[in-house]
Formats: C-alpha cells, structure tokens, sequence
C-alpha cells in the first residue's frame, strides 16, 4: 500500500510534544500517512514548547523529547523545496496571515492536505483537518 502525503502545522507538533492526541494519531497512522512538515514548523514547536508546556504544568524536557521521537515520523521539508511555491502560497493567504505561507506551500507543493488548528487555512483551496476530524482522513484506505 502506498502512503498517502499531510502537512502537519507548528500547532500539532506543539500538541504531539505535550503528549495531546496529535501524538497518538501520528503514531498510530505513520505507515500509511507519510506526515512532512516544513522547516518552519519545527523552529517554531521548538521556540513555543517552553512557554506552553510551563504553561500547562508539563515538563518542558520531556516535551522536547516526545517532539524528538515524533519528529523521527515527520519528514521535514526544507525551504528550497517549497520555496518554489512562495507566490501561490501568500496569494492564497495573505489575507489572513502571510507568516503562514510556508505550510500552504508545502501543501501545495506535496498535492495534499494539511493538519492544523489555524482556521486562516480555510478557503485556500488545500483541504484542511483538524485534530478533531482528522481521523477521518487518516482512517481512508
């Protein structure tokens, strides 16, 4: 069986770093969901995970293990790869929140759809799951 491709945005790493169900559903469905993420995405679950964890009482080291263990799940797709989409991308947008050009340009560069909890991917024209309906998508054979 072939994989099938998702982005996954900043927020579900956070979420699969704080041991939320993201975690499980990546785990559960990484051999037949091929889950890549841009270079971004990690810099930034990086920069946040100890603001949120401290946050919520987790202990920030073990945050960042449990993103190292996902992230050996998650290809990381660098900036010369989905740079060629930069244009479409902001076009599809920048209304909302430019910063975010690199997930929907991975998206677009990958044909496929994205996981994430920012509603400023909505009506982009890339199909968009949250973690509450994800499994939807992931259980497709």
């Amino acid at each position: 069986m072939q994989r099938r491709p998702m982005v996954i945005d900043a927020n579900i790493l956070l979420r699969a770093a704080l041991g939320i169900s993201a975690l499980r559903l990546i785990v559960r469905f990484s051999d037949s969901i091929t889950f890549s993420t841009p270079d971004v995405c990690l810099n930034e679950a990086e920069k946040h995970i100890p603001i949120i964890a401290l946050r919520k009482g987790v202990a920030v080291q073990d945050s960042f293990k449990l993103l190292k263990q996902v992230m050996k799940l998650i290809e990381v797709v660098e900036h010369r790869y989905y740079g060629q989409f930069e244009a479409a991308a902001r076009r599809r947008i920048s209304a909302r929140d430019p910063n975010d050009w690199p997930i929907l340009a991975t998206a677009l560069l990958l044909d496929c759809p994205l996981w994430t909890e920012d509603q400023d991917f909505f009506g982009t024209g890339v199909a968009t799951w949250t973690t509450n309906n994800v499994e939807i998508y992931l259980s497709q054979p």
